[in-house]
């Protein structure tokens, strides 16, 4: 496992390089089709690379990606290492070793028969090339099982958030900031006050459907030279909340904010990208994950409610029962101390076994 993990790490796969994408779909393909048995439809659209294993009439779906979101050359800095039964590298714990753990679980089922695996290329960035392939493959099973990293602890992931983006453009008009300004119209100080009312909207957002409602200011510019009036200014806003209603509370408030000075204007782009992971989409298969555990003498399985959204939102928004968080038991995704506790890869791959086996 651990060398199979190494050979996946060591091949980058920056979401926004389809080249790289596409070349750690074919070393994820091989991998899989060794295991496996059976290689995997290649199946590339808009510019990335899906693959796609079938077995019979699928009614179980299983889910993960390979692409990460870390820039080419980043095993520069962050090679691929294991000491002391942590694994380290780009990529690792999101969510490498879960594709890992995956395929060699599957590989110790006597029958695939009623399988369906996909693993996409751009779920880091959204997923917008494979929503599709991932809401067609949920509605025909009876169950989805993500191998996303676990939370704290190893906690699977039975409840996640959804996620709205949107993208705020004013235009206003540029002028010279020393000898005309009062002929400017400021983009900069327009933008602000959206970025001002943003606090408002969360606050009627939660009065409106309750606490859990996030709506964070991200990216931020304005203006081209520093003795310049602004003629444009951009926002983006990413948005977590952890019911429809609230999501849909937060697209009509933010798509009805008005540009504040009379003669400037407001574009506002995007709106939902990933629904909620309602708990009840996982109740039943935590229930029949934990009494395989159970079974196994495993530990106690732990569940946890997250603010990350994963592909797993999609299974559960088309009305697929979805446990989230079967892959890897570590921690930083996304960040430096990004890592892997080696020695639970064989266990999670044999609570992913005997779980299959047990599922109807």
């Amino acid at each position: 496992m651990l060398a199979d993990l190494e050979e996946l790490v060591t091949c980058e796969s920056y979401s926004a390089d389809h080249e790289a994408v596409a070349r750690s779909a074919r070393v994820v393909a091989a991998q899989g089709a060794r295991l496996l048995g059976a290689a995997p439809e290649t199946i590339v659209t808009g510019g990335v690379t899906h693959l796609r294993w079938s077995f019979g009439t699928p009614r179980t779906l299983l889910l993960g990606h390979h692409d990460t979101v870390w820039p080419m050359g980043t095993l520069k800095t962050h090679p691929f290492s294991v000491e002391q039964g942590i694994a380290r590298g780009p990529g690792v714990f999101d969510m490498k070793a879960g594709l890992v753990q995956m395929f060699h679980g599957l590989a110790q089922l006597p029958s695939l028969d009623g399988i369906c695996v996909l693993v996409t290329g751009d779920e880091e960035v959204g997923s917008e090339t494979s929503r599709a392939l991932i809401e067609e493959a949920a509605r025909a099973c009876r169950a989805s099982l993500v191998l996303e990293a676990a939370a704290a602890g190893g906690a699977l992931k039975t409840c996640r958030k959804g996620v709205s983006n949107y993208q705020l453009t004013v235009r206003g008009r540029a002028a010279h900031a020393g000898l005309e300004p009062e002929k400017g119209i400021n983009a900069a100080i327009d933008l602000a006050h959206h970025l001002l009312a943003l606090q408002d909207i969360t606050d009627a957002v939660t009065a409106r459907t309750g606490p859990g409602t996030t709506i964070t200011p991200t990216v931020l510019s304005a203006g081209t030279a520093t003795n310049t009036v602004p003629a444009g200014a951009e926002l983006s806003i990413d948005v977590r909340v952890p019911s429809p209603a609230a999501q849909q509370a937060v697209h009509d408030l933010i798509t009805a904010l008005r540009p504040h000075h009379p003669d400037a204007g407001l574009r506002i782009d995007g709106g939902p990208n990933r629904p909620p992971l309602d708990a009840d989409a996982s109740k039943d298969l935590f229930a029949l994950a934990s009494e395989t555990a159970a079974r196994l003498g495993m530990d106690a399985l732990q569940q946890a409610a997250v603010g990350g959204a994963s592909d797993g939102n999609y299974t559960a928004g088309v009305g697929c029962p979805t446990l989230d968080g079967l892959g890897a038991v570590g921690d930083g995704a996304h960040a430096d101390h990004e890592h892997v506790v080696t020695a639970a890869m064989p266990v999670r791959a044999q609570l992913l076994t005997h779980l299959l086996g047990a599922m109807p």
